[in-house]
């Protein structure tokens, strides 16, 4: 599978798809644990805040241009089914689509959606932000293993 094209592609993918990990990461490891620390009117304004800027041009190219990457390495195994190089970069993008993407748009894009609508005077916010913490991290895990593993993948596809 791997052509020179091919390889740049895949080193192009691994380290996108290692650097949105590697987002995911620092949020499951430290700032959610972070935010939750905080009184609940500022953790939730911070999240709040979060929510509004991670919307940008160069989240998004990371983001969304791994995720082409991706779509576009597991299309070109496709011509070579049988070989590791191809596997690997077939479940690279399954585990990138689904678990980075489809996740954040399924699960935490409408946690953040709900979180956002609660202003901090409102009484049902420290329910919410309990409820947000729990529920946004345990996904954010979710991303953060698939991010990674598709990373760890598309390297080991690389160097076949």
């Amino acid at each position: 599978m791997t052509d020179d094209v091919t390889f740049i592609l895949l080193i192009m993918a691994a380290t996108g798809t290692g650097l949105v990990g590697g987002i995911f990461f620092a949020f499951s490891n430290f700032v959610m644990r972070g935010l939750a620390r905080l009184p609940v009117e500022s953790g939730a304004a911070a999240m709040q805040s979060i929510n509004v800027t991670v919307l940008n041009p160069l989240f998004f190219t990371a983001f969304f241009g791994s995720g082409i990457l991706c779509l576009l390495l597991g299309i070109a195994a496709l011509a070579s089914p049988g070989e590791a190089s191809s596997l690997a970069a077939l479940a690279a993008m399954l585990l990138y689509l689904g678990g980075s993407i489809g996740v954040t748009v399924f699960f935490n894009v409408p946690l953040n959606k709900r979180l956002a609508r609660l202003p901090p005077s409102d009484p049902r916010l420290e329910a919410e932000w309990t409820h947000y913490l729990a529920a946004w991290t345990k996904w954010n895990h979710a991303r953060t293993v698939a991010a990674l593993a598709a990373a760890a993948l598309l390297t080991f596809a690389a160097g076949q």
